[in-house]
């Protein structure tokens, strides 16, 4: 039996839809919203019934048969910690996302809008993975301050998908597997995962690990202390030199990593500093990953868009292969690995978690 699914991802000032039968991809829109559509709206949920109109428009002009969907997938947001997995959305689930329990973030939308369609055509909604998806083990949340335990804030659902991809290309299974999973974008997030559950990571939303396109990463405490209290800076910004304006925007003023590299490939010592500590930082994270792993590492996985690099990859790889064999997916085709979640439910492989 195939299945429909309409696939909705979220974002800032976008929101991505694809509609799949099965894995294969039918149609995919990257539906654009300007600055001022979006400030009418004083908060995120506001936003539901504006960005619901616009996704039922476009699927109108694809003349595409709503009823036919088999399910309705969505981003998921700022939830509770949850394990990995398919849940599905519940009002429990959207009562949470409408408030944004650990944070707004326009992800929130994708269970929200999810349900709201699936409940009119009478099939089911979820969504996968979220970035909260929390499977650490005791000892990664004990940071040495009782006040802040560790956090895993990760790209969960593309770790997850690489991760079960390779399970099964190698015939061995996810849940048989120990791995060693780096997704490189505009954070970086570097996940041990143990038997199919992510023990231990970085958290990379708020730019924990290494240093990134656009994340400071774990900075020395104590000065990061001084700055806090120097009177310069307030809380927000602050806050936007760790996420958003750090890493290679702080020292190059830039998010372009292809860029930096062809830079340093035509002299520019500079670029070549911050290349090869981007390197360096990733490197010693893949150690960290592997020591919690008690050296027990099966394979490294590559992803996210800095993957696509045939400049960084090769040099990682000369790093790290002495740990494990290095299997390269890169990219981070988000709108997949959300049909693969809901498919693995409608056909019985997994059962759909309750929130």
């Amino acid at each position: 039996m195939s299945y429909k699914l309409l696939i909705i991802n979220p974002g800032s000032t976008s929101t991505k839809i694809g509609v799949y039968e099965d894995e294969k991809e039918l149609f995919e829109e990257t539906l654009r919203h300007t600055n001022e559509e979006i400030k009418r709206y004083d908060t995120i949920y506001d936003q539901f019934g504006f960005r619901k109109e616009v996704i039922l428009k476009v699927l109108k002009e694809k003349n595409f048969d709503i009823k036919t969907l088999s399910a309705v997938v969505g981003r998921g947001g700022m939830l509770k910690p949850v394990e990995g997995g398919t849940y599905t959305v519940n009002d429990s689930m959207v009562e949470d996302l409408k408030v944004g329990v650990q944070g707004p973030h326009a992800s929130n939308l994708g269970g929200i809008i999810s349900k709201s369609i699936g409940d009119e055509l009478g099939v089911p909604s979820f969504i996968v993975d979220p970035v909260v998806t929390d499977e650490l083990v005791a000892v990664a949340r004990l940071s040495g301050m009782p006040e802040i335990p560790r956090k895993s804030k990760f790209h969960a659902l593309n770790q997850k998908a690489v991760a079960k991809r390779y399970g099964k290309e190698s015939g061995k299974g996810y849940e048989n597997l120990n791995l060693v999973v780096v997704h490189m974008g505009g954070g970086v997030s570097v996940g041990a995962h143990k038997h199919g559950k992510v023990v231990d990571v970085n958290n990379a939303l708020d730019g924990d690990g290494p240093f990134s396109p656009e994340r400071a990463g774990s900075v020395p405490v104590g000065d990061l202390i001084k700055m806090c209290f120097s009177g310069k800076f307030s809380q927000a910004e602050v806050y936007g030199k760790v996420v958003g304006k750090g890493g290679f925007v702080a020292y190059l003023d830039t998010n372009d990593v292809k860029g930096t590299i062809d830079k340093m490939e035509e002299g520019d010592k500079e670029c070549e500093k911050i290349y090869d500590a981007f390197i360096y930082q990733i490197t010693k994270s893949v150690g960290e990953m592997a020591a919690a792993l008690k050296g027990k590492v099966d394979q490294i996985v590559l992803t996210g868009g800095i993957a696509y690099s045939p400049t960084l990859v090769p040099d990682l790889k000369a790093n790290i292969e002495w740990i494990a064999p290095v299997t390269v997916y890169p990219g981070e085709d988000e709108l997949l690995a959300l049909a693969q979640g809901a498919i693995r439910v409608l056909n019985g492989e997994e059962k759909a978690k309750i929130y």
